[in-house]
């Protein structure tokens, strides 16, 4: 059987990984990909105290199996909403706020003003 080989073992360092253009980012995709609450706490996570910087995935502080963790992730850069790229072993990830306020104008606020619930995010990732 040939052997499985993820896909950032076939990029090089500091590319980012696979994401749709703007002008691909299709809104069934992205409404579906917010339609998960751990998905949706991903984002309003890296949106109120990322401040638009790169974190590691284990910064969000969800308590979820690294292999859940990875799927979740792998959606929101699929639906555009996300950009991630391979530091050494560790992807790092950013919102893509400009490119998704360009192509959805308001919705990262509705993500913003959402609330997440109480014991999704553990609370030492909040303090």
């Amino acid at each position: 059987m040939p052997e499985r080989t993820d896909e950032a073992e076939l990029l090089p360092q500091h590319s980012p990984l696979p994401q749709p253009t703007v002008g691909e980012m299709d809104l069934p995709t992205v409404l579906d990909a917010l339609s998960d609450p751990i998905r949706l706490a991903i984002l309003h996570r890296y949106l109120v105290d990322g401040a638009g910087e790169e974190r590691s995935c284990g910064w969000v502080g969800i308590d979820r199996p690294k292999s859940t963790l990875t799927h979740h992730f792998r959606v929101l850069r699929e639906a555009g909403l996300l950009e991630q790229h391979l530091e050494g072993l560790t992807r790092v990830s950013r919102v893509r706020t400009d490119e998704v306020q360009q192509r959805f104008p308001g919705l990262l606020d509705l993500v913003l003003d959402w609330r997440v619930p109480a014991g999704l995010v553990r609370a030492e990732a909040l303090a």
